[in-house]
Parts: structure tokens; sequence; C-alpha cells
């Protein structure tokens, strides 16, 4: 039995009696820390070819090193590997059972490195993948907004805002404004990763190490963007994990933002759009329900990865250089973030492509809520009235138009020429939905030709 694996730890030497059952529950992190596996034993692997090719250890220990850590990544793999709550994370682990199946190869791994460095590498590169992930996802949920935006690109949907009808828009203008949110996401993350594919590995426990490394080997090894500088900052900083935190809580509150607008649109008293039942659930007491429950769990869920932003900032406030073992507090916060952010990005972006729309009911919501008096008011500007004396002229229009109940192009020319002699008959053109629609054909308008083209835009962008 080796040390690493004998019921005191690797530093037992040192104390004089073991750790406490509590103590060892209290401090391990191997329950939640062993999916970064794979990380670890990528590096471990990068590690021990540098150290051989420097000639800290010979070719014979990196070759069983080597063959050792594809054994271990098997049984990982397989599920035969037995994770030990005395071993404390997954590097002990993973250590422990490499040299037991190739001896004193598998204790020297570990020159010229510290647990410091290590378990900062293999954050960066489980989190470097993890980036990755959610950038495939986010595109994924960009595409389906984008199909659903192509197929309503002339469907009048009436625009909101302080959720009072303002003036109708697109809905595929309107579905068109959260690709654009994601994709600003979709940027934060790229640039977040460059960031994250920084190798501390051989930053060891806080101040370098003696022997000859050569980092910038390991870093292009693990194609990896550049180096840590200070070895200080490389081992004890965290900011990469509290940056991506950040970027996916901005992307969750823009899903929760989407959901926000799922919940109301779905509900009977709008009735705009349709989530497929697989989406909903029903209530347990009342049979005619079918329940939003994934945007609503989605809204729910951002305000969870909110917190996690808030707790790793706290985490960090109050540590000194170098390392602390606050740190192991980072990971449970940050793979929470990553797997509630891929699991929303998944699902949304199948909801969202099997949503059905209901045309009539968003042109009716329009109607009851005149959304062209914009439209009158600039119809009278381009008759030479200034704006000013054309908006007092316009409320009073919609105040007649409130007392007979009546849409703004269902009063007579006649009463709204009481308001305004320079009124004719083509101002019911003007007034249209579609009119007030198409007349808004500036880049970034709601016209149906502008939306088209931003449609075209984006899947250039997306290879759509």
């Amino acid at each position: 039995m080796s040390q690493l694996e004998s019921k005191s730890q690797a530093w037992s030497a040192l104390f004089d009696e073991p750790m406490s059952d509590l103590v060892k529950r209290y401090t391990a992190s191997v329950s939640f820390d062993q999916r970064m596996w794979r990380a670890d034993i990528q590096g471990s692997l990068a590690h021990a070819a540098m150290l051989a090719r420097q000639g800290v250890i010979g070719a014979a220990d990196e070759k069983a090193i080597r063959e050792g850590l594809a054994q271990v990544a098997a049984e990982i793999e397989s599920g035969a590997f037995e994770w030990k709550l005395d071993l404390e994370d997954v590097h002990l682990n993973i250590e422990a059972r490499l040299t037991q199946l190739v001896g004193d190869a598998g204790k020297r791994l570990h020159t010229g490195r510290s647990r410091n460095d290590q378990v900062a590498t293999d954050i960066r590169l489980w989190l470097r993948g993890e980036i990755d992930q959610a950038g495939e996802l986010l595109v994924a949920l960009q595409k389906s907004l984008l199909g659903v935006a192509e197929k309503n690109v002339d469907v009048v949907l009436p625009g909101f805002t302080h959720l009072q009808v303002a003036q109708p828009v697109s809905f595929g203008h309107h579905m068109l404004a959260y690709v654009e949110m994601f994709a600003r996401d979709h940027e934060r993350l790229q640039e977040v990763r460059r960031r994250v594919n920084q190798l501390p590995l051989g930053a060891a426990a806080l101040a370098g190490t003696s022997y000859p490394l050569d980092r910038e080997w390991v870093a292009r090894e693990l194609a990896m963007d550049g180096v840590c500088q200070n070895s200080l900052d490389a081992v004890s900083d965290r900011d990469f994990a509290i940056e991506f935190t950040a970027a996916a809580a901005l992307c969750m509150v823009h899903v929760s933002r989407l959901a926000e607008e799922l919940v109301i649109w779905m509900s009977q008293n709008f009735g705009f759009i349709r989530i497929a039942d697989r989406f909903t659930t029903g209530s347990s007491i009342m049979p005619q329900k079918k329940n939003p429950d994934v945007p609503e769990l989605a809204r729910g869920k951002t305000g969870r990865v909110v917190g996690h932003l808030v707790g790793l900032l706290v985490l960090m406030k109050g540590q000194p250089l170098a390392y602390n073992k606050d740190n192991q507090e980072d990971k449970e916060p940050l793979f929470d973030t990553v797997d509630t952010l891929k699991d929303t990005l998944r699902i949304f972006a199948e909801m969202v492509e099997g949503l059905t729309v209901n045309p009539q009911a968003m042109e009716q919501a329009a109607l009851r809520g005149y959304a062209t008096a914009t439209d009158l008011a600039d119809y009278l500007v381009k008759k030479g009235i200034p704006f000013r004396d054309a908006h007092e002229t316009v409320a009073h229009a919609v105040k007649a138009a409130v007392s007979h109940s009546c849409d703004l192009t269902e009063l007579p020319l006649a009463v709204l020429q009481q308001f305004n002699g320079a009124i004719e008959k083509d101002v019911y053109d003007a007034m249209s939905l579609r009119g007030s629609m198409n007349a808004r054909n500036t880049l970034g308008g709601t016209a149906p030709a502008q939306v088209r083209a931003q449609v075209e835009r984006h899947r250039g962008r997306l290879g759509a």
C-alpha cells in the first residue's frame, strides 16, 4: 500500500495524529471535483512529457506514466475506478491509483508541480471545453430563433413599452432582438475563453520551481493561448471563473427575459403563442391547465446563476495571496453554473423551434392598443405640422376613439379632420398596422424588408 493510499494523508510524516473523519468529510472535494478527471489526466500527460524532454525524469518513467494514466482513464470511464474520500480530491485519487499501477514512476509525476497549480490548470482545461459546448448551444438557440423569425416576418405583433401597447412591430423583428442578445453572449464567452486558456502549471505552490521546466512547451501541448506570467497570481487567481459566471449570468438574464415573454404570450389573456405540450405540465386539480413550467423554471434558475456569481465574488474578496483553502469552494458554484447554462440553452433551443404562433391574436391586440397613433403624428408632421402640435392633435383623436370604442382607423375622415384640416383620405394607409411597419424601413427597423435583410445577415454569420 502506497503512502497516498494509507489512512493518513500525503503529508502525514509531519503530523502526530490522523485527520478526524469529520474533517475528512468537511474538507474533501472528490465528491464533486472528480468531474475534472479528464482534464487532470490531460494536464498530467503534458507535464510528464515535458519532464522527460527536460531530462527531469527518464523516458522509461514517462512511458510508464503514460500507460498507467491510460489504464486509470479506462477504469474511470468503465465505472471500475474506486474514488476514495481518504484521498480528498480528484488529483490524489488519480495519483494514488497511478502509483499503485506503475510504482515509483507514479511518484515522480508530481515533480515540479503542486496541487495548487495542478487544480488551477485542471479547472481551466475543464472550463475551456465547457465554454466550447455552451458556445455551440448558443448558436443552436440563435438558429431556432432565426427560424421562427423568418417564418413570421409579416406577422404583426404589438410592440410594448411599460407593458403598454406602443407600436406595431414584426414578430420576426421581435425574435431577432433575442438573436442579437445571444450573439453578444456568444462573443462574451469567446472573449472569456481566451483568458481562461492560460497555463498556470509550473507555478508550483506559489513561487515557481527550481526544476528546468518548459512551461511554454506544455502550453502548446495543451493548446493553450499562453502562460500565466506570475506564479502567485497563477495559483491563487479565480477571476476567470468569476468572469465566466458573470457572462453566464448575463446570458441567463437574456433567457429569463425571453421566458417571461413566453409565459405572458401563452396566457389566455394574450394567446399569442402555444408552447408544445412536451415543454408544459398539467395541474393536479384543474384539468384545463397547461402550465409553461420550462420558461418559469428558467426564470428561477437565472436567480440561481446570479447567486453563484455573487457567491464567487464574495469568496475571493478577502483572500490574501497566494492559494487558500477557500478556493475549494469555487468549484460547486462554477460546476452548477455550467450545468444550468447548458441545460437551459439546450432545452430553449428545442422549445423555441416548436413554438406555434397565433398571428390573428397578435394583430387584434395591436388594434386594441392604438398602436399606430405615432404614425398619425408622423403623418401630420409630413404635412408641415410641428411635432408637438401633431402629438397633441393625435391625443385628442385617441380620446375620441376611446369614447367610441373603436380603433383610430375606424374613425370617419370627417371626425379626424375636426382635429386637423390637413388630414386627408391617405391617412388610413399611414395608420394601418402594415403601413406603420413598412414605414420604418431604416437600418435596424421593423419593416419586413429590413427584417428579411437581418435574417440573411444572421444566416450568413451562423452558417445557417
